[in-house]
């Protein structure tokens, strides 16, 4: 077996969610999910297929973001996961949605940061082991942090008062 890293490449403002899932129907089913979780969403989706012609399969609402979702799976290649690049949306107003699929097993990440997916590659396939996303951490958070924190989410509307 061997290992290696497979960063996705994305612009910086758009979100991802990485998962697996277990069955061909997932792209249609990601799909409807998507559409409505949250009107007028720009994503790009693409799912490895692990049997038979064994393709990535793929859908969405945004050209670009389609075939960057696309390229990255044909790159990663790993059995039976799927990529979900969110263009006007964050992952925190589809997860919930994205998780009731049946077909999904589970999530990597949801994030906006970097990512490098760890791969395994053995004599049968490719497998995802983990992901690194973002940045080693570099501190504890402060009593100023904590403010800051509770400042931002009440700015983006998650927080009351």
């Amino acid at each position: 077996m061997e290992l290696t890293t497979v960063a996705i490449r994305k612009p910086d403002d758009i979100n991802l969610i990485l998962g697996q899932s277990h069955f061909i129907k997932t792209v249609e089913d990601l799909h409807e999910a998507l559409v409505n979780s949250v009107p007028g969403i720009r994503f790009g989706l693409a799912f490895c297929e692990s049997s038979g012609p064994a393709l990535v399969r793929w859908s969405g609402t945004d050209e670009e973001l389609t075939e960057l979702a696309r390229a990255t799976m044909l790159e990663l290649g790993t059995g039976h996961a799927f990529l979900i690049l969110l263009g006007n949306a964050f992952p925190l107003n589809v997860l919930p949605a994205v998780r009731a699929v049946p077909e999904v097993c589970g999530i990597f990440c949801a994030t906006a940061n970097p990512v490098e997916v760890v791969v395994a590659d053995s004599e049968q396939g490719r497998g995802i082991l983990g992901v690194i996303d973002g940045v080693r951490s570099k501190g504890i958070e402060a009593e100023e942090h904590v403010s800051e924190r509770k400042q931002l989410l009440r700015r983006f509307g998650y927080k009351l008062g």
